[in-house]
């Protein structure tokens, strides 16, 4: 019997950014990506993530980055319908003022007709420096692209505003993966270490030659580590 999953992209990304893990998961798992462009707001996100399950009453939930963080809001919102937890280049933490000021630099850009010039500034930020004159540079360009400017503002505007999370975290009791890539500029291992230790029971991986977004940049490690995840618990 295959497993509900649910799963939540990151910033500027779509339903692309797990298609390569999938194969992996066949047997294991029935996943639903959710679209978090709509809102401004985790609690939005959250609950349009959730209506998404309605039909079902438990479900895995995975989220990356901007995915982790309305991950945890449905955490602390419906906490018994989750049955498995990961949380990937993310962190629990809330914005630092230099993150605030660079998302807000972001939004000037776009906001000034240069939102095609966003992407290219955080390439170095979501891949690892062997991959960013790649081919897969070029598709995280266009997911952004569908994604697009008015859907960054809302999703930067959450971010901007996302609580600290780390007191929720020792609450946690489901099984929980949180993996990251080992040269994630933007959410580092250390931020995925202090997690661990404060989830109950919570494996962590790292994923080698991979930075922000391993789900497109290793599909085969991180499909067998969320396989792995699955099965346990």
């Amino acid at each position: 019997m295959t497993q509900p999953l649910l799963l939540l992209p990151g910033l500027l990304c779509d339903a692309r950014l797990w298609r390569d893990v999938l194969p992996a998961l066949e047997g294991t798992a029935a996943p639903r990506v959710a679209d978090l462009t709509r809102h401004d707001g985790l609690a939005g996100m959250a609950g349009s993530a959730l209506a998404l399950m309605e039909d079902v009453p438990r479900f895995a939930l995975a989220g990356l980055s901007m995915g982790g963080y309305v991950a945890l809001e449905i955490m602390r919102r419906a906490p018994a319908r989750v049955s498995h937890l990961a949380l990937l280049d993310t962190s629990a933490r809330p914005d630092t003022p230099e993150q605030t000021k660079r998302r807000k630099d972001l939004l000037a850009l776009s906001l000034h007709g240069e939102f095609r010039g966003v992407t290219p500034r955080l390439l170095p930020m979501l891949l690892h420096p062997s991959r960013l004159d790649s081919p897969l540079a070029a598709e995280v360009m266009e997911m952004a692209a569908r994604v697009g400017p008015r859907a960054f503002l809302r999703q930067q505007t959450a971010i901007m505003a996302r609580p600290d999370s780390r007191a929720d975290l020792p609450r946690i009791a489901v099984p929980t993966l949180v993996a990251c890539g080992a040269d994630d500029a933007l959410t580092p291992p250390a931020l995925h270490e202090e997690m661990a230790a404060l989830i109950p029971g919570a494996v962590q991986r790292r994923f080698a030659r991979a930075g922000h977004l391993p789900p497109m940049e290793v599909p085969q490690e991180v499909g067998a580590a969320l396989a792995e995840w699955l099965r346990g618990g």
